[in-house]
């Protein structure tokens, strides 16, 4: 199971507390306490495992280790390990105290979100002409602490889109062998699925329904890893009775869930071409060619996932598409 959303707690650990100490020897009489440790900060680190935010499911309280005590050799005490969470890239990190939110972006990004709590001072900081022998020393400073609300944002180059059992997963698994999911039944996939076409990502975003943007079917749930796909491919099933509305329904859903959708680029592709006649065929293809009139169109494609010529031929466009 994918887990794209969660809220935790991180508390960055607290500075240890300086040290009250005195040399005893003749030559070296005085205060000798040391400084505290300063408290571990906490980090967040982009990693390529998608499945991240699942340990952060129960678990919603993360603390990193407190500085150590300060030593009476005038030596500071040990300072807490920095405490180190992973995301996967495409998380988008919500500072719910601050409002800050931070984009995930890359594997081995690191963002620091909590400083830890400086250590106090040890009683030989305080070491005066007036007082030769201060007994005082300072607590360490707490750590920061902040709530965070992190959503996963699919980061993919091409995303396919379109409704209910249109042929996405079974593509997805020609073009990349991905292991997605298939059958002959709407919401067969339920989560995203990602393929590696040599360096082009691409993702199944589970069918959407007429009514998604507002909560309908899988929802918006999904709608939001659409939106930072380089280009949509828009697949219609040659199974449909009416492509003219399937074609429409998709777009209305993503034009209503976000503006943008409005200038994104998409290639319009026929699915499932095996199931036609030649004849069913050449009138389907006339029907397509007409809704890839639309201004944001990159044309239109007919594929069928047991003709491997349409598939290469499907696969060089793709690439070719990316390097424009």
């Amino acid at each position: 199971m994918l887990t794209d959303e969660v809220k935790i707690k991180i508390f960055a650990g607290k500075g240890g507390n300086g040290m009250v100490a005195f040399s005893r020897t003749k030559m070296t009489l005085g205060p000798t306490g040391g400084r505290g440790g300063d408290g571990g900060s906490v980090y967040f680190e982009g990693v390529s495992d998608l499945t991240a935010l699942n340990k952060y499911r129960h678990k919603k309280e993360y603390y990193a280790e407190d500085g150590k005590q300060g030593k009476s050799d005038k030596s500071t005490g040990h300072a807490g390990p920095e405490l180190i969470l992973s995301v996967p890239i495409g998380s988008v990190l919500h500072n719910l105290e601050t409002g800050e939110n931070i984009d995930i972006t890359k594997v081995g990004q690191r963002v620091l979100v909590a400083n830890g709590g400086v250590g106090g001072r040890g009683n030989m900081y305080f070491r005066s002409p007036i007082n030769t022998s201060p007994e005082e020393a300072e607590e360490g400073k707490p750590g920061e602490e902040f709530s965070f609300f992190i959503e996963l944002r699919l980061i993919a180059d091409i995303g396919l889109v379109g409704l209910p059992n249109a042929g996405k997963s079974s593509l997805l698994n020609e073009l990349t062998k991905a292991q997605a999911k298939v059958a002959n039944y709407s919401f067969t996939t339920l989560e995203p699925n990602l393929g590696v076409l040599e360096d082009l990502i691409i993702a199944d975003i589970p069918g959407l329904i007429e009514g998604a943007s507002l909560g309908k079917g899988l929802g918006i749930k999904f709608l939001k890893h659409v939106k930072r796909t380089k280009l949509l491919i828009h697949c219609i099933s040659s199974e449909s009775e009416d492509m003219k509305h399937d074609w429409e329904v998709i777009r209305k859903e993503l034009e209503t869930y976000a503006e943008e959708f409005k200038t994104k680029k998409e290639m319009i592709l026929l699915t499932k071409t095996d199931l036609l006649t030649p004849a069913e065929l050449k009138k389907k293809l006339a029907e397509i060619k007409k809704l890839a009139k639309n201004k944001n169109s990159l044309g239109f494609e007919a594929i069928s996932i047991h003709d491997w010529d349409s598939l290469e031929n499907l696969k060089s466009k793709f690439l070719s598409l990316n390097q424009a």
